[in-house]
This record gives C-alpha cells, structure tokens and sequence, in this order.
C-alpha cells in the first residue's frame, strides 16, 4: 500500500534531515508523527519514529545523568505523580492560581511579567502530589527556547487565560497557536498521536465582572473546546484538581506485604495500562525475574484473587506480590 505521505510531513522530514540539535529533531519527528497519514501502509514507518523519539529522549536523560550539569534556571526535576506546565500571557492569573494550589510563595502583581523563571509547587491530591509548575508568560514570536523545553518536557499542559479580559480570545488563540506550531499539542482526532502532550483550558478570573459574558463567548468561539473556569478566591478549584490528576493518565497502586495490611500512605504512580510484572518492577528491577503470580484486591474479580504477571492494574489497586 502506498504511503501518500503529505506535502506537510515531507517538510517536517526535511527539517528533520536538517536539524543539528536534538531539540529541533525532536520538533521535527513529533510534527513528522503529526502529519503521517494514518493507515495500514504507514505502519512501519510510524513505529520508526516513535522509536527515535524514544531514542531521542533516552539520550537526553542519559546526558543529564552523566554531564557535570551546569545550572539550567529553566530545568525543573520531576516530582510526585506527575508534572504540569501552566502556560498563558502575563496577568492571566497563574500565579495566583499556584499559590491557591500549593505551598509555591510565586509572586503576584498587577503588572505583566512578574514571573521570569519556573516557580514549582506541589499540590496535594487525595494520597499523593501532582507538580504544578509556573512559567514565565508567551507570547507569539518571542517564547524562548528554554521556556518551549520546560513545556516540552511535561506530563500535562493547562493553558490558563483570563476570562474577565477583553482579549481573553486572542489568548486562547495565541496559546494554542504557539503550542500547535511547536508540535507540542495536537488538535485532530485521527490517528495515534503519542508524542504531543495532553493539555486543559483553564478560564481564570470568573468572579470578575465582564467573565461570565467572555466565557460564553469563548464556548462559541470555541464549541469542540472543553473549558473548565476557577477563580483565586476558590471557585472550581477542588474539580480542578481532579481533572489535573486525571489528565496525567496515571494510576496509584499500593504494595501489600505478606500477612500485613497495605500501605496505603505511599502509593506507587504507574502509567495507566500497567500490568502486575510493570509493578514489580517498579518496586526493584530485579523482583520480575522471580514473579510467579499476584493477589490483587480492587480490579479483581474478588478481594485477594490470585492473577497472571500480565493482568492490567487499575486506580487504587492493592497487590501482594507471590515469588
């Protein structure tokens, strides 16, 4: 079968053959697994460059553990059961948003750019922590690269605008533009897209006047476009947090050592769709070599049914594990 690759995949393969960093190859793979035409003829060629995206990004983590780093101002190591990447123009009300979340001390002002480098805080969520992070404002045309890596590399993105401003429609435009064009999100709904990241829209600001006729004209504006609101003062905060975790596409399972209850106070983060052998691994890499089977109390057909090392875990799962 014919690949019929598109005029704009074979760009991004040429900016590809091009690139001299791996920050620009990955700019071009992720917009190459873009535009790829999705069918049984484009397969292979598929799964070639999801595999050097993965290449790719083992050898950055490889760098970063083996270099004698210099400070990266930009850089902010993951912690908790993910991480998510607050994005918006100035005055949007991130900051404020994080210091509502967290114990983050982001400094908030009237006045635009307040923020000029990372603030990360950690948001509690039932039995663990979700890492918010504050960044510093877009805007089109003069986002640095520094910024467009830390955005890059999250687990989630919330795009924030101000639902009580008058441009708050050129916000939701600029952002996702800005977003789109660096193959950091993707909007279509064809095809196996695994390399751009899951996002939010967030509508802050809406116990201001002028908020609640914008944001019915941001759902007009934007009808395919699910648009959660909140405000500093509390309002929508709790589902917030709820939909932060569930954007993460993550899972807390908890480890039950023989004839002792559960520990429930430090529950271990899987990716959704792991398996018992995936938890066992995550617990030592060498425990999976001596796996036998598993008690699973939760996803099971009964508490404390006996399952095979492939059996999918799910939420709050409680697994005993048997070598």
């Amino acid at each position: 079968m014919s690949a019929n690759l598109t005029p704009q995949y074979k760009e991004a393969e040429e900016k590809y053959r091009k690139a001299s960093t791996p920050e620009d190859k990955m700019e071009a793979l992720q917009k190459m697994l873009k535009e790829i035409p999705k069918h049984k003829g484009t397969e292979k060629l598929q799964a070639d460059i999801k595999k050097r995206i993965s290449r790719l990004r083992e050898d950055e983590e490889k760098k970063k553990k083996s270099s004698k780093s210099t400070y990266n101002p930009f850089k902010i190591d993951k912690q908790g059961a993910g991480q998510v990447v607050l994005v918006g123009y100035p005055n949007t009300g991130k900051s404020s948003l994080i210091t509502s979340l967290t114990r983050a001390k982001a400094e908030i002002a009237d006045y635009p750019y307040t923020t000029s480098l990372p603030i990360a805080g950690m948001m509690p969520y039932e039995d663990t922590w979700v890492q918010l992070v504050d960044t510093p404002p877009i805007m089109l045309g003069s986002t640095p690269s520094e910024l467009v890596n830390t955005i890059r590399s999250a687990d989630a993105i919330l795009i924030v605008i101000d639902a009580s401003s008058d441009d708050c429609l050129e916000q939701i435009d600029g952002s996702l533009e800005l977003l789109l064009d660096k193959s950091i999100i993707d909007l279509s709904k064809e095809g196996e897209i695994v390399a751009p990241i899951p996002f939010l829209v967030l509508a802050m600001k809406t116990d201001l006047e002028q908020a609640k006729e914008n944001l019915e004209l941001l759902r007009d504006y934007k009808p395919d476009l699910r648009i959660l609101e909140a405000s500093a003062s509390g309002e929508g905060l709790e589902e917030l947090k709820e939909e932060l975790f569930r954007i993460l596409q993550v899972i807390r399972v908890y480890g039950k050592p023989a004839g002792k209850p559960a520990d429930r106070d430090n529950p271990f983060i899987l990716r959704k769709g792991s398996t018992v052998l995936d938890f066992a691994e995550a617990i030592h890499k060498d425990i999976p070599q001596k796996l036998k089977s598993a008690l699973v109390w939760g996803s099971a057909r009964f508490d404390g049914q006996a399952v095979a090392k492939d059996h999918v875990l799910e939420d709050r799962d409680i697994v005993e594990l048997q070598s």
